[in-house]
């Protein structure tokens, strides 16, 4: 692989096991870190299927296998804090405060890190969120990813709440944690410059954020 990192066996061979999905995961999470890096350096328009492709170490028509398109390379990068986010969410204690639901937050991320889930994604995922400026097929990647969230998070509140289904107040918190989220990716990208960005600011802020979105929920 370019870049530094480690090529990603994903070759198939006569009589070889299929993949199980933890690899086709991992596949996935190396061709989105591979796809930032590449657009990054040459802009989406200039940076082409095969050298993704290429840069991960298997065949474009693997590629598509994957995702419909270059710009969707990226979503493994931002479905992953999505999951931590929900499965946080369900956690939470009824009656909690908001310190306790950025607690569940730490945990499911350490937990997600230790997996190799999430770790080296970050500065990934803060290069992409500043790409998103500059990259409006990415910017639209990045907003239908915030509206996909939405129902998920709603869904996480309401099993907290005892709800078969979200009710028009959860759907109402489930917007406000949602728009935090994305407000801490934003402003934290946007406002630190990537040779001083780090796990503990982003995660300093998203627990701001949570607090603030928290405020009468708990």
């Amino acid at each position: 692989m370019s870049g530094g990192g480690q090529r990603v066996a994903t070759g198939r061979q006569a009589g070889r096991p299929p993949q199980t999905e933890q690899q086709k995961a991992a596949i996935r999470r190396e061709i989105a870190r591979q796809a930032v890096r590449l657009f990054l350096a040459k802009g989406v328009a200039a940076t082409s299927a095969e050298e993704i492709a290429a840069a991960v170490g298997i065949s474009v028509r693997s590629l598509w296998r994957h995702f419909p398109n270059k710009e969707h390379c990226v979503m493994p990068l931002l479905s992953e804090p999505l999951a931590v986010t929900a499965e946080a969410l369900r956690r939470w204690r009824p009656g909690g405060d908001a310190d306790e639901l950025f607690e569940a937050m730490v945990r499911q991320t350490a937990d997600a890190i230790a997996a190799d889930r999430m770790g080296a994604d970050i500065p990934a995922l803060l290069d992409l969120v500043r790409l998103t400026r500059t990259e409006p097929g990415l910017r639209l990647v990045w907003i239908h990813s915030v509206d996909d969230a939405e129902p998920v998070i709603a869904d996480a509140l309401a099993g907290r709440a005892g709800l078969p289904a979200p009710d028009l107040a959860i759907r109402v918190y489930a917007a406000a944690f949602n728009g935090a989220l994305r407000a801490a990716m934003e402003h934290y990208a946007f406002t630190t410059e990537p040779a001083e960005a780090d796990p503990d600011g982003l995660r300093a802020t998203v627990r701001d954020a949570m607090v603030i979105a928290a405020r009468g929920l708990s």
